[in-house]
């Protein structure tokens, strides 16, 4: 006979090894995979196509690009920025204004609020470990400046200690410091400013590659704390091969 103390020990150790096996139970229990756009938009019930003027998606430069992933980001924040019709948008990293050009133009109306830590605070150690890049100053946003867009607001900030007073914001998209307390940091700033039916997105979102690209297990590791903390809860989508993921404000 087994002992009451070896049986608690032995379900213990049984346990602890099932939740090193299923890092992501929240995620995994509210993810729905969508094939496609069209299906976000039926998810919806939305009727506008994305504009996908962000000219650099069709470029192939790692094998993360593989499967058209930057097609299908591009498709997804964009279908989310057209039909909702925002009068206000955040991101949280800027880098060359790409995604920030993308998210103007699907909702002209709107002021698109975008943030990017100083590249001197990244060097000094103060961005965390997974940024995707430090590029210099002057490049940060370049690509809505040297088109002239006059609906995007730039601001150069940590989100570790930046407390955001933007008022009411509809949609935010998350892609600063993939590090998994910036990530939680980051959103849970953001959802007291946010409604109920306003929308969330994250970059690095993919439940897939969590095995096989460490920034996207963190960045997945910092939503899963949130739904276990009750910040988040029920649904959220993703369209395959994107690294997005896609949540309605409850």
């Amino acid at each position: 006979m087994i002992g009451d103390s070896i049986k608690t020990k032995l379900k213990n150790y049984v346990q602890a090894e099932i939740a090193k096996l299923n890092r992501f139970p929240n995620l995994e229990a509210n993810m729905i995979e969508l094939n496609n756009f069209p299906q976000l938009k039926k998810a919806f019930g939305w009727e506008l196509d994305p504009k996908l003027e962000r000219p650099d998606i069709y470029d192939y430069e790692y094998i993360e690009d593989a499967n058209e992933r930057r097609i299908r980001d591009a498709e997804s924040i964009a279908t989310v920025m057209i039909n909702t019709k925002p009068s206000a948008a955040l991101e949280i990293g800027t880098s060359n204004g790409m995604g920030t050009l993308l998210m103007a133009a699907n909702a002209p109306q709107a002021k698109i609020y975008t943030i990017n830590i100083p590249p001197e605070e990244i060097l000094a150690g103060e961005g965390g470990e997974l940024t995707t890049f430090a590029i210099e100053k002057e490049k940060i946003g370049i690509a809505f400046r040297e088109r002239g867009i006059k609906n995007i607001e730039q601001i150069y900030a940590n989100t570790a200690t930046w407390e955001p007073n933007l008022g009411e914001i509809q949609v935010a998209f998350v892609d600063g410091c993939h590090d998994t307390e910036f990530v939680y940091n980051d959103t849970r700033k953001l959802l007291p400013f946010m409604p109920k039916g306003s929308f969330i997105m994250w970059h690095d979102c993919n439940l897939e590659l969590t095995k096989k690209y460490n920034w996207i297990e963190s960045v997945c590791l910092g939503i899963e704390q949130l739904y276990r903390e009750g910040y988040l809860h029920g649904r959220m989508f993703h369209i395959r091969d994107s690294w997005v993921g896609i949540y309605q404000v409850k």
